[in-house]
């Protein structure tokens, strides 16, 4: 039995959307990009489950920047248990800074549970040795010029990794810091209708 996660779910057709929330956030978050991405789509967005100083996050940190590996790697595949048993096909990840690092990792580590993922202010979340498959899977990053919580290089090596690994990837920066704007829902869209 997989974990249970809070979360609102919302039926549609075409490829489900899995909306993944920033620290500090919960699952309403997205529900809104999530619309204007795809509108009609099938919706299903969790809420993370761990706590740190009362704000939902999906895995524990040891400070800004640092994650802890060990639970990331369990609450990655935590999560891709959940999402295995609750999404009808292999949703698209729609992440947002801690969620947009814990699908990277869930990319990196249960390939088969997502299409592929839309990365908003991700970081690298480990590199895994062997990598994994994941050829036919396209992956948007969204990087912030300025944005002041992501370490200058993790964005390009993230890319990298991902390339490696097979994914067909696109890094488009945004005149931005560590907050979602109209460029980026811009870019988002324009790379889902390609």
């Amino acid at each position: 039995m997989p974990a249970e996660f809070v979360h609102i779910k919302e039926p549609g057709t075409g490829t489900p959307l899995l909306l993944l929330h920033g620290t500090g956030a919960d699952e309403t978050q997205l529900l809104g990009l999530g619309r204007l991405l795809s509108p009609g789509a099938p919706l299903l967005s969790p809420r993370g489950r761990v706590l740190e100083n009362g704000m939902p996050r999906y895995f524990r940190r040891l400070a800004e920047g640092v994650f802890d590996q060990e639970d990331l790697r369990a609450r990655a595949l935590e999560l891709a248990a959940w999402v295995d048993a609750n999404a009808d096909d292999p949703p698209l990840a729609v992440g947002f800074s801690n969620g947009a690092n814990i699908a990277s990792a869930m990319l990196l580590l249960s390939p088969h549970t997502l299409s592929g993922a839309l990365l908003i202010r991700p970081m690298v979340p480990f590199e895994p040795d062997p990598l994994p498959e994941l050829r036919g899977k396209r992956v948007l990053l969204l990087s912030g010029r300025a944005d002041p919580m992501v370490a200058a290089g993790q964005p390009e090596r993230l890319a990298d990794l991902l390339r490696r690994a097979g994914a067909q990837v696109e890094l488009s920066w945004q005149n931005a810091g560590h907050e979602l704007g109209a460029g980026d829902v811009a870019e988002a869209r324009a790379w889902l209708q390609r």
